[in-house]
């Protein structure tokens, strides 16, 4: 890990600041695709969906759900702004399996009813929960 490049990595939610250290990588998924950011990398700003950010440092590997927000990736610097941000053990699994369930059920339902938007939401972030539990 001695010859890698680190960046400091703040992600900050409403409530509190989620993370902050030197990392080597950060895994996320932005509106536009799935994207790794490295130190070094050029400027840029995204707007984060729903999924599971990974964040590397070194060979170890931590696991998060990330609920929307934004990115701001400076060469030697990332910052995310999230809407909520969760650690694995503050994950209730069976209670994100329920709303993976209802939301799947409301989107196979074809109900007009059904604001299609929100469901889809509701799914992803159920998804990106269970994903940081994996």
């Amino acid at each position: 890990m001695a010859d890698e490049k680190t960046f400091k990595l703040k992600i900050i939610s409403p409530d509190r600041v989620f993370f902050e250290d030197d990392v080597t990588m950060v895994e996320l998924a932005t509106s536009e695709g799935e994207m790794g950011v490295y130190a070094g990398h050029i400027p840029l700003t995204s707007v984060l969906v729903p999924d599971t950010v990974k964040i590397h440092k070194g060979d170890d590997v931590k696991k998060a759900a990330i609920h929307s927000g934004f990115i701001e990736v400076m060469p030697d610097s990332v910052t995310i702004l999230a809407e909520i941000a969760e650690w694995p053990d503050e994950i209730d699994v069976n209670r994100a399996n329920e709303a993976r369930i209802r939301a799947e059920r409301r989107l196979a339902s074809h109900d007009s009813n059904v604001n299609v938007m929100r469901a889809e939401l509701a799914l992803k972030r159920s998804l990106a929960r269970l994903g940081a539990v994996d």
